[in-house]
């Protein structure tokens, strides 16, 4: 591979990763039908998705989630499942399956195509340590799927 052709791709991901972060700031002020959002800066609204080691070292190992955490784990995949119908045009729709002790699965379908399958632990920890660290996990989420649905386009398309 050319070193063109890796610069456009590092270019492409940082676009796809900027995009997914909008998207996720996109749904946060969505849900905000009271206006408390309205003049908050986007890092502030994405602060939330953020723990570093000391934040995520004062929750316990064992614990349910709270609302708020099963909220953002929705608002993460729902930002990733409109990035990727932006890049492929069809819907990508997720579903997720969580137990009060924070064990479960999401998936994300386009058509009858899996394009994501989740499975997920201690959701009460969700989080990332950094916000380039959302935004890359967000992307490349992203870009696994599009590239399953390049693949297999004749089931995504059913």
């Amino acid at each position: 591979m050319s070193d063109t052709a890796i610069a456009e791709g590092a270019a492409s991901q940082a676009e796809v990763a900027d995009q997914f972060l909008k998207t996720l700031v996109l749904l946060f002020r969505a849900e905000d039908s009271y206006g408390a959002w309205e003049g908050k800066a986007d890092e502030v609204l994405l602060a939330p998705f953020i723990l570093d080691k000391e934040a995520r070292a004062a929750i316990p190992m064992m614990g349910d989630p709270d609302p708020d955490t099963l909220w953002r784990l929705e608002l993460f995949y729902k930002a990733v499942g409109i990035t990727i119908e932006k890049q492929t045009g069809l819907m990508a729709s997720p579903m997720m399956k969580i137990s009060h002790e924070g064990f479960g699965r999401m998936i994300l379908t386009a058509g009858r195509l899996v394009v994501i399958s989740k499975n997920l632990r201690d959701v009460h920890r969700f989080g990332f340590p950094t916000a380039e660290k959302l935004a890359s996990d967000g992307a490349k989420l992203v870009a696994d799927a599009v590239d399953l649905i390049k693949k297999y386009p004749e089931v995504a398309n059913l």
